[in-house]
């Protein structure tokens, strides 16, 4: 009885080959969720992370508070980036907090 409890071995006699038949559904389980959860999330940081050191002055962009802005510079440390918001406004932002780039408009 206690070597079933433990799992070592069950009544129908299963021994080793039991638990062999748990690791190979441990790392099956493993490689689903990576390919369908972790390698796209990296995917698309990376995306972001390219999209992010490509911006250039000028650039129309949204954040991730939904504010539409041009990039007006950028900031003394790495990280920063200075948005211009109408004629005279311009803002601080982490480069982290830029949710991509907008659509240019035709108006002025």
């Amino acid at each position: 009885m206690i070597h079933w409890i433990m799992g070592l071995g069950g009544p129908q006699g299963e021994g080793a080959g039991g638990s062999m038949g748990m690791v190979i559904m441990l790392v099956l389980m493993f490689a689903v969720i990576y390919f369908l959860l972790i390698r796209p999330q990296q995917k698309r940081q990376k995306q972001q992370q390219k999209m992010i050191s490509e911006l250039q002055k000028g650039d129309r962009v949204i954040t991730t508070g939904g504010m539409i802005g041009h990039v007006f510079g950028f900031g003394d440390k790495e990280n920063i980036i200075v948005l211009k918001f109408g004629e005279t406004t311009k803002i601080e932002f982490l480069k982290s907090s830029i949710a991509g780039r907008a659509e240019q408009s035709t108006e002025k």
